[in-house]
């Protein structure tokens, strides 16, 4: 099974994304903010990472720039969850390493299906 960890401030979106996630076949952790999702990769490390680019603490963008610094952590592939939609911010996360990224509101249903379809790519 697919370990992925979901980094998501809203108890609301974790709650959605993590039951069709788990629909999906994934073994789903959450963390709350990048500080936790950080953690979450030092103590059991994921095969995928779904990363909100707005977080308390640390955002996104800060999670995926460390991860992907470091050589023990920079092969998992990241996907961002954004409600930002400006193509030049969903560039930069790109440029920082992330496979793809899924816009919010996202579809509960194909969540899942839209994260393998990116592993699959990557």
């Amino acid at each position: 099974m697919t370990k992925l960890l979901l980094a998501e401030d809203d108890p609301s979106i974790q709650l959605v994304a993590r039951l069709s996630l788990k629909r999906a076949g994934f073994d789903v952790t959450v963390a709350a903010n990048g500080v936790e999702a950080l953690a979450c990769v030092a103590a059991d490390r994921p095969d995928v990472i779904l990363l909100d680019w707005m977080m308390p603490e640390m955002d996104g963008p800060t999670v995926c720039a460390r991860l992907k610094a470091d050589p023990a952590t920079r092969d998992i592939p990241v996907v961002f969850l954004t409600a930002r939609t400006q193509q030049n911010e969903l560039q930069h996360g790109l440029t920082l390493g992330a496979i793809g990224y899924i816009t919010k509101p996202f579809d509960a249903l194909a969540l899942g299906a839209r994260v393998h379809e990116l592993l699959g790519a990557s």
